[in-house]
């Protein structure tokens, strides 16, 4: 159910504060919905998993996924207002698209250029284990 300040619980439905898209339950694979399967994004609505004690109220974005001990996939948010970071499990019907382009982000925009790992590897490594399949000749 969606209340006044368009909060809902999670065996309800609700409109997504970033994309705008229904969402129900039902795809989910449970009866517990926390994210849009569309965008991932969710609202930032508990200090503590379901108590639904928070006042912020932010959009929270999805900046990453991590793998479980059980090999499960959850989604790392971000509150867009106070920077708090949670977790919460994928669900069936999530964007598998926008899943993986999440997973993949860090490899694709390192924090560093990439040209400098080829460098600390060749500066790490002898000439020999630099190029393998090269025969190098020493004098």
């Amino acid at each position: 159910m969606t209340t006044q300040n368009n909060r809902s619980n999670s065996e309800g439905s609700f409109i997504c504060k970033v994309c705008g898209a229904l969402v129900m339950p039902e795809g989910a694979g449970s009866q517990h919905r926390n994210h849009c399967p569309k965008c991932l994004s969710s609202v930032h609505m508990d200090n503590a998993p379901g108590d639904r004690a928070s006042l912020c109220s932010g959009v929270m974005e999805p900046i990453g996924v991590w793998v479980r001990k059980n090999g499960e996939w959850a989604i790392i948010h971000r509150c867009r207002l106070c920077g708090t970071l949670s977790s919460n499990r994928i669900a069936a019907d999530d964007n598998p698209a926008l899943l993986m382009s999440i997973a993949v982000k860090p490899l694709a925009a390192p924090p560093f250029p990439l040209g400098r790992l080829e460098q600390d590897l060749n500066n790490s490594l002898k000439p020999q284990e630099a190029y393998p399949h090269e025969q190098i000749k020493e004098n």
